[in-house]
């Protein structure tokens, strides 16, 4: 195995091993992960216990098990200077050099590697380090490793701590609530006057209401795209070619920027190709370039989007619309990251990251032979769904306010409330424009606001029926769970792989799983070949 595909596996195992873990279970999954990871007896992570002097661990691995969590003084220790805000590796001798540290003799350590975990401040919360009864000589690989590691426990931290400070305030929320009913209960003789404040408050409650899942304008927290959002930050640290379905306006484009923003490639640019805005006869030389003279009207050399993309990511949007003659180019550049401009004979190597979006069926097009099928197996590596905005009505009032805020700023308006008839209105309608759509008619109700309350003079549709809204489902439903996600999953590499399970090829391999666990999973998920 190459070091380049050792440092995968070990990504691959570090999702693995915390993707579906938080708190607790997430620290202990990753220390055992630590240690197998880089070979190493021990692995803990510690933060501060009421003191900068003194830390106590919130997961400890030792041999091939968890140990207790322990408190302990910093001085005199190797993880001082860890704390201190600087990595602290010792490859030998780390019992010799910090003599008052008798844990180190009990344990035997003879070498140690630690490195500090800050918040977005550079303020230290606390540190991740591993021991080992052996010398630990340095190593690239191994710190790079470490580092990785690092950052997940620090993502995790502050998400605790983001989640901490969401409970209190929805403390203070409710507090706050049953504060004022007492109030409304007093003054039943003033219902009129308290409608009108409750109003003008609405817009107050909102902003205390912290939505945790917003990744760069995408916003919201309902259960449909906390799925979605789950398998952005799973996918968003490999290099894989994503594939974003759903329908015109569920924000395929915001989306595939903050996987972008999510990755490591979020340094460099992400280009974007409308596939369906490009005219037929110049796509070709927009996504690979071309030398002067290679055609008429060709008076100077072009470099192509995708050369523009090289370390950074590519996002191909409305890729159904792709001609199937530049699909095989296309192909190519997926397989081999590699083209030739037109009229040019050097072969050109990139290295950019893939993501594609569709309102289209790609399998459905690929059996009409619209859409190569190679193509398409290679694009669907790893497929998220998008939900339409009716699938996750709870994030309306979000959005609502987020656009009443945004176009109040750019045009000058006042507006300070939104009546709860008119968020009712847009939680029954069924948006098939989806959220571009409401972002129309909020966009278009605030130029006509004449006062601080927003109002929709604008009628909407009567809320859909059960057979309109079957017309309008889209052509791939997202799932709302875990589980039928990862039903759909399986179901779908069996189908590719014939339903052949184990062996080379199978859909275990393809999986990373076990044979026997796969059959298990089939079984409790109810997967049956039919």
């Amino acid at each position: 195995m190459s070091e380049i595909d050792s440092e995968h596996e070990l990504l691959r195992s570090l999702v693995k091993g915390t993707a579906a873990a938080s708190g607790d279970e997430f620290f202990q999954s990753l220390v055992e992960h630590l240690a197998g990871a880089l070979g190493v007896r021990f692995a803990f992570v510690a933060e501060f216990a009421d003191s900068t002097s003194r830390v106590r661990t919130l997961a400890y691995w030792a041999g091939d098990k968890l140990l207790d969590n322990v408190e302990y003084e910093l001085m005199g220790t190797p993880c001082e200077e860890v704390i201190n805000g600087s990595i602290c590796h010792h490859p030998d001798h780390v019992a010799h050099e910090f003599p008052d540290d008798t844990t180190l003799k009990d344990l035997s350590a003879v070498s140690y590697l630690g490195v500090p975990l800050c918040d977005e401040n550079g303020l230290v919360l606390g540190h991740l380090a591993v021991m080992d009864d052996q010398p630990m000589p340095e190593q690239p690989r191994n710190l790079a490793v470490f580092h990785i590691f690092a950052t997940r426990v620090r993502t995790e931290m502050l998400r605790l701590r983001a989640e901490q400070r969401l409970e209190k305030a929805n403390l203070r929320l409710e507090e706050q609530v049953v504060l004022r009913t007492k109030e409304l209960t007093a003054a039943l003789e003033e219902v009129g006057e308290l409608k009108n404040r409750l109003q003008a408050e609405n817009l107050y409650l909102q902003d205390e209401i912290k939505v945790e899942n917003n990744f760069d304008d995408i916003i919201g927290s309902s259960p449909a795209l906390n799925v979605v959002l789950r398998e952005v930050e799973q996918v968003a640290v490999t290099s894989a070619t994503v594939l974003i379905l759903g329908e015109s306006g569920t924000g395929k484009e915001l989306l595939a920027r903050a996987i972008h923003n999510l990755s490591d490639r979020q340094s460099r640019t992400m280009v974007k190709v409308n596939c369906a805005a490009l005219p037929r006869d110049l796509i070709e030389s927009e996504l690979f370039g071309h030398e002067k003279g290679s055609f008429t009207g060709a008076f100077s050399q072009k470099i192509g989007r995708f050369e523009l993309a090289d370390g950074g990511t590519i996002f191909l949007d409305e890729i159904g619309e792709l001609p199937l003659e530049l699909q095989v180019k296309l192909l190519r550049v997926l397989q081999e990251q590699e083209f030739e401009r037109i009229g040019g004979s050097a072969t050109i190597r990139i290295n950019a990251r893939v993501i594609a979006a569709t309102n289209r069926d790609l399998k459905q097009a690929a059996k009409n032979g619209e859409f190569r099928e190679d193509l398409f197996y290679r694009l669907n590596v790893f497929p998220i769904v998008l939900p339409p905005l009716r699938q996750r009505s709870e994030d309306i009032p979000l959005l609502v306010r987020d656009f009443v805020t945004r176009f109040s700023k750019r045009f000058g308006k006042s507006i300070d409330s939104i009546p709860h008839e008119v968020i009712e209105a847009f939680q029954s309608y069924h948006w098939p424009g989806n959220v571009r759509e409401l972002q129309n008619v909020i966009e278009r109700a605030v130029i006509l606001a004449r006062g601080s309350v927003l109002h929709v003079d604008e009628p909407l549709d009567i809320p859909v029926t059960a057979d309109a809204a079957k017309e309008t489902a889209p052509l791939l439903q997202v799932k709302s769970t875990l589980e039928e996600v990862e039903r759909r999953h399986i179901t779908r590499t069996l189908e590719e792989t014939n339903w052949k399970i184990s062996g080379n090829g199978g859909a275990a391999e393809v999986l990373d799983m076990n044979p026997s666990t796969l059959r298990a999973r089939m079984r409790k998920l109810g997967i049956e070949r039919h």
